[in-house]
């Protein structure tokens, strides 16, 4: 197998949740750029259109979805409208994410929940459609979580967001420990601290700024920084890695402060 094929996600259908902001916006174009067909989900269907119309005008397979990852019916039907559109999804990545900014002390219940209920149990759902549906088949597939160095490192500012990180990062390695006999491979990319839509006001905040001034580059990452991770977990290039956590951040989790 020649390099260019390693990496070449031709004949794969993928299916991006939260394609229609930031990074899961940037990799349902990689993905396509790559040979895949793309089913591109998030709520906001308006968002979507614009999306597959950019991916469509580079000439890529693409199909807008909307659907919600807080509901188990709707997921249901988000596999449904891509199978139709494309046939059976074999390759999943899961950018699905909300945040709440705040310090521990004003958390809220409502807010702890819902975050909860999109960022983890989200996962858990597409996921679970997603292998349920190619156990049944008999076939292989492909998860790429997208996690975050804060499931390992602390953040001032987001404990709701930081402790689902850390949940997401040991649901990777139990669906994969679980998934062994049925050739569905699990990883999970864990970001630094990213130029995205939702971090932006974290970012702009005086808590953001400091982390970004005591980051090894001085700058937040850019999303097209996560192109080859992304590409090597969804590829056959990675074939012998299973329950992986690939840390993306320029070394900021590992700098002595």
């Amino acid at each position: 197998m020649n390099i260019e094929s390693l990496f070449s996600l031709k004949g794969k259908v993928a299916l991006v949740t939260g394609a229609g902001t930031g990074m899961g916006k940037r990799f349902a174009g990689t993905l396509a750029a790559a040979g895949a067909k793309v089913v591109c989900v998030a709520r906001n269907q308006e968002r979507l259109e614009k999306v597959v119309a950019d991916l469509r005008k580079n000439g890529a397979d693409a199909v807008a979805v909307a659907g919600d990852v807080g509901s188990s019916a709707s997921v249901e039907a988000i596999f449904d409208a891509a199978e139709k559109a494309f046939g059976r999804v074999n390759l999943l990545v899961n950018c699905a994410a909300q945040v709440d900014f705040g310090l521990f002390p004003d958390l809220k219940d409502e807010n702890w929940e819902n975050l909860i209920n999109v960022n983890l149990s989200g996962m858990m759902r597409t996921c679970r459609s997603f292998s349920t549906r190619l156990i049944a088949a008999g076939e292989p597939g492909v998860i790429v979580n997208i996690t975050s160095i804060i499931g390992t490192q602390v953040m001032a500012g987001v404990p709701t967001y930081c402790t689902l990180k850390a949940a997401a990062n040991q649901l990777t390695k139990s669906m994969a420990r679980d998934m062994f006999g049925h050739n569905i491979r699990v990883n999970a990319i864990a970001p630094g601290y990213f130029e995205t839509e939702m971090a932006g006001p974290l970012f702009d905040s005086d808590i953001g700024k400091s982390y970004v001034e005591r980051h090894p580059l001085q700058r937040l990452g850019q999303v097209e920084e996560l192109d080859g991770p992304l590409l090597l977990l969804a590829s056959e290039a990675s074939r012998h890695m299973n329950g992986s956590i690939v840390t993306v951040d320029a070394g900021h989790s590992i700098q002595l402060y």
